[in-house]
């Protein structure tokens, strides 16, 4: 098997995803392409790391197919710190992340391996494709804000194509990316149920390109995962929580590494890729066609309610009320083992 060796980390949190949890670990056990490693990092819940733990003990005794370890988070409560744990604990040249409520698709590794054949490559990321609750998408909601949700959103260029950063639900990095940059700054994140902030992906693939202006950072469109949207996420109220969240967490990321990078595409989707579809939906609208006016809308208050967030963030990041940190990946965050 040709290319890089690759350990994929799946950060959990509750017992609630349980089914999920165990889908998105079949479904990296099941890759064309094998995996080196799956890890799972359980973020402070003693019940979970238990129960899976059992779970997965008898594969690693049977010693067939990729391998499963369940370790706990090593840092502070949260996705970022889960996510550098796995990093350190990981033994391949590159890690991938897959979220605990999606499935890859059966060439995903596969995908992201090819990609890698370019030396200059740093990180690969795919598309994301959401799995209603309710069975299909909400006639209101526009598929220019899927990021609410976390999936792959009209506006992003098709193909294998350069990007600022990856989204990273599903993504992967050079393990030397992480030796340059450093890992996830905490702080920035989601933590559990809390407030769902983001960005944390973004502020690290700018860190990378600073720290290595040679980097490649690519999205391949074949590199498929499903995403499950719980129903609670189909109403308008987490629509709007989570685009002022999204507000809240650019300014942090612009706080770290200025406004011209940190709000560098944003613009470019603020321009033209939201007035466009507030086009289309009042052209559907006119047409009578189901929705139209209601995506239309949605993208305004999308817009206006995550430049509030923005506003918010960077009065608290003046005033010091806002602080994430970027802590060196080493065997305090997990251990390596080699």
């Amino acid at each position: 098997m040709s290319g890089p060796d690759i350990s994929v980390v799946i950060c959990v949190y509750t017992e609630d995803r349980w089914e999920d949890i165990l889908a998105a670990v079949s479904s990296v056990r099941t890759q064309s392409r094998p995996a080196l490693e799956t890890l799972l990092v359980v973020d402070h819940n003693a019940a979970l790391l238990d129960r899976l733990t059992k779970e997965y003990k008898e594969y690693e005794e049977s010693g067939e197919g990729t391998v499963v370890r369940v370790l706990a988070n090593a840092g502070p409560r949260g996705l970022s710190a889960g996510r550098n744990t796995g990093i350190a604990a990981s033994r391949g040249e590159v890690v991938a992340f897959l979220d605990d409520d999606a499935v890859a698709e059966r060439d995903w590794l596969r995908h992201f391996a090819e990609a890698y054949a370019d030396p200059r490559v740093m990180a690969v990321g795919g598309r994301t494709v959401p799995i209603w609750a309710s069975g299909r998408r909400p006639a209101w909601f526009p598929e220019e804000f899927d990021w609410v949700v976390g999936c792959t959103y009209r506006g992003l260029p098709p193909g294998l194509v350069k990007v600022r950063n990856v989204l990273g639900g599903n993504a992967s990095f050079r393990r030397s990316a992480f030796d340059a940059a450093g890992g996830f700054a905490t702080g920035i994140g989601r933590d559990g149920d809390k407030r769902p902030l983001g960005c944390e992906e973004t502020e690290l693939c700018i860190r990378l390109t600073r720290a290595r202006p040679d980097a490649v950072l690519l999205i391949d469109d074949r590199a498929v995962i499903h995403h499950r949207v719980p129903e609670a996420r189909e109403h308008f109220g987490y629509f709007r929580t989570r685009a002022y969240a999204e507000g809240l967490s650019k300014a942090l990321v612009a706080r770290s590494v200025g406004a011209d990078k940190g709000l560098e595409s944003e613009r470019r989707y603020t321009t033209r890729v939201l007035p466009a579809g507030v086009a289309r939906g009042l052209r559907d609208a006119l047409l009578a066609r189901p929705g139209g006016a209601g995506r239309a809308g949605a993208i305004v208050a999308g817009v206006l309610t995550a430049a509030g967030g923005y506003v918010v963030g960077s009065v608290r990041a003046r005033r010091g009320g806002a602080t994430f940190s970027v802590a060196p990946l080493s065997d305090s965050e997990g251990g390596r083992h080699d």
